[in-house]
């Protein structure tokens, strides 16, 4: 059966979503604090808005999209100043979020903001294609070599691990949402927003300085 044949690209695909997301980074800070500000479904969107934008750099590097891989690395400076100002605004944003009131369950209004914020972060971030890069040029030519079909199930693949890694921490996450008084909330909301803040300024300092 063909699906057979393609389980192992699509299980590669897999670790190779992992591998990227798994690292503690400011999208693994906003989905924990969204998770439990405004619920498990909420942390799950933001996550797959990363999967998505994850998925994307694995076409470029699996198609052996060179001019766009160019494009984007001649851009980085660019590229951090546009996440960097992102990432501080959200995490000013957080920082002056009432404990109370982002402690409801999301509503689905927020949903498109969560899902598109994260995209554009992990868009911005040019080290994601380096990486996602480097691990296809290490599986070797046979891996990404044939035509769009044939490589779809690596492409899906990365997505789904990536998925796989946001579903896992935000339902981890949830377990401990009731348990979070509106007072922790806060100190919650302080933390995840410095960091969230301080990852953005470093950004944009690492692109002036570049």
């Amino acid at each position: 059966m063909t699906w057979l044949s393609d389980l192992p690209l699509l299980l590669k695909g897999g670790a190779i979503g992992l591998a990227i997301s798994v690292p503690v980074g400011p999208i693994g800070v906003l989905c924990i604090q969204r998770t439990l500000a405004g619920g498990r479904i909420l942390g799950l969107v933001s996550g797959l808005g990363a999967a998505t934008a994850d998925a994307i750099y694995a076409a470029v590097a699996a198609l052996g999209l060179v001019f766009i891989s160019e494009i984007l690395i001649g851009q980085q400076a660019l590229l951090r100043l546009i996440g960097g100002g992102v990432l501080i605004i959200l995490g000013l944003r957080i920082l002056l979020t009432n404990p109370a009131a982002g402690s409801a369950p999301a509503e689905k209004s927020r949903l498109p903001s969560a899902y598109s914020s994260t995209f554009v972060l992990t868009l911005t971030n040019p080290l994601t294609i380096l990486f996602v890069a480097a691990i296809f040029a290490g599986l070797g030519p046979a891996a990404v070599s044939g035509n769009l079909l044939s490589r779809a199930p690596l492409i899906l693949g990365v997505f789904l691990g990536s998925a796989l890694w946001w579903f896992l921490l935000s339902g981890g996450v949830s377990l401990f949402r009731d348990r979070v008084t509106p007072r922790m909330m806060k100190w919650v909301n302080v933390g995840s927003g410095t960091i969230i803040a301080v990852f953005g300024a470093a950004a944009i300092v690492v692109s002036i300085a570049v």
